[in-house]
């Protein structure tokens, strides 16, 4: 007898360790996707602003979205991912209350010369995580690229797309996409995929931008009236737009955190990054619902393709903050809302004479800000994180966080811009400008044969 009970304890056992290391495989699995999908949320910005760029600055646009991209890696991997985990506290850098913050915990799980950040057979998590938050960083930047094209500088560009994605955001992250982070512990923020943390932040860092920048030539008239600078290619922009939505699915995903891990905050169930229980089934439904409302709302006001499709991801991202928690009729509701409030938005940014060449102030910042403040207004009462007598989601707390992001992105853009136009590095020349940057700083042409006018009246 004791003999079978000891060979039913070690096939239990072996068992046991074997589910381990199923559940292990799968989530390293799971994560690792979630990283090409997000890629094509850069193939999509690259088709999106080389679309929207006039045929002397297609291919300039396309170099600074790759480039903002390759620079966001090793900076990320340097600074991005250490500030992540250091500064949920605020910038003592004192542990918070679940322990995994702060100076030492940072040290233990991020240092860019330690043996955590590279092969190691014992981690099965930290290379996947890093690199699903170095493709959230470079999302930052791509949403500032595609405001400035046809006139920023490629270096100031590249300064500001590092200061925006391995920094800026970043202390949004660790603040209001942590659970350690002051703005949920003490105020409940909410904002499970990121309309406030990502989208806000990089929002208005470009209109910091865009006020040192000044508008496209020919954008303004002198009486202040603007002129519409319409994409070269509007199919181009369109695949691009639907694109980013595509890969907003892999965005949402590595929002969520997979059970049964060591890291894991429940053995059986997904969660949000701040530990409350979710589903799957719930981010198919509202993401579904989010994209079909943006997308509505836009096209009933508008009748324009451009902002029909920007209004898919003006819809996702109204919902984004409270996906977990929405009924699917709720989500479209509040994404039909941000897709007619869309136009209105761009509306006001050029009647501020200023010149955002795809509207990234008004879907990104303008609709974050709708996102993260709509949690308050259906989603008040939740347990913000994990645990008994926790912060709830308020309306309140919702609009200090909305606050605390809109000055993350407006104030670093605003000053390093000041900064750059002050040292003449800021913009091109006009003379390249006028020539077009595809001419001057490539050189090279992306339609070499040209683009033959279509006949649309045959007698």
């Amino acid at each position: 007898m004791e003999e079978q009970i000891a060979a039913l304890t070690a096939e239990l056992a072996s068992l046991k360790s074997a589910a381990a290391a199923t559940n292990t495989a799968t989530a390293e699995t799971y994560y690792y996707l979630t990283i090409p999908l997000m890629v094509l949320i850069h193939v999509g910005f690259l088709s999106y602003e080389m679309g929207a760029s006039r045929l002397k600055n297609v291919l300039a646009s396309g170099i600074k979205n790759i480039l903002a991209f390759a620079f966001l890696v090793p900076t990320f991997y340097y600074a991005g991912w250490f500030i992540y985990w250091a500064f949920p506290t605020g910038f003592s850098m004192e542990p918070g209350g679940f322990g995994i913050s702060g100076w030492d915990y940072a040290i233990s799980v991020a240092n860019p010369a330690g043996a955590v950040m590279g092969p190691n057979l014992a981690d099965q998590a930290t290379g996947v995580f890093w690199a699903a938050f170095t493709l959230f960083a470079a999302t930052t930047a791509s949403i500032l690229s595609g405001s400035v094209i046809e006139r920023i500088r490629l270096i100031a560009f590249i300064v500001l797309a590092i200061a925006l994605g391995a920094f800026a955001w970043v202390f949004a992250a660790a603040w209001g996409w942590h659970a350690d982070g002051w703005l949920v512990t003490q105020f409940g923020y909410h904002d499970f995929g990121a309309a406030g943390v990502v989208h806000m932040v990089a929002g208005f860092f470009a209109l910091g931008v865009l006020m040192h920048l000044g508008p496209r030539m020919g954008k303004f008239n002198s009486d202040g009236s603007a002129n519409n600078i319409g994409p070269h290619s509007m199919p181009l922009t369109l695949i691009g737009l639907m694109t980013i939505i595509v890969g907003f699915w892999g965005f949402l995903m590595a929002c969520a955190i997979f059970p049964g891990e060591a890291w894991s905050w429940s053995a059986t169930e997904f969660t949000s990054i701040y530990g409350t229980p979710m589903t799957l089934s719930a981010m198919a439904f509202n993401i579904l619902m989010g994209f079909a409302g943006g997308i509505i709302g836009a096209w009933a006001l508008t009748r324009d393709p451009f902002w029909m499709m920007s209004g898919a991801l003006g819809g996702i991202i109204s919902v984004a903050a409270g996906l977990d928690l929405y009924w699917p009729p709720m989500a479209f509701v509040i994404a039909f809302i941000g897709g007619c409030i869309l136009p209105f938005c761009a509306k006001l940014i050029e009647a501020m004479h200023l010149d955002d060449a795809v509207g990234a102030v008004a879907v990104h910042g303008f609709l974050g800000v709708w996102g993260v403040v709509a949690v308050g207004i259906f989603a008040s009462g939740y347990p913000a994180i994990q645990g008994e007598g926790v912060a709830l989601t308020s309306l309140s707390g919702q609009l200090v966080g909305a606050g605390v992001m809109f000055l993350l992105g407006f104030v670093p853009g605003y000053v390093l811009a000041g900064l750059l136009r002050l040292f003449g590095i800021l913009r091109v020349p006009a003379t390249s400008e006028r020539l077009g940057l595809d001419f001057v700083k490539v050189p090279s042409s992306a339609y070499p044969e040209g683009i033959p006018s279509t006949l649309t009246h045959q007698r």
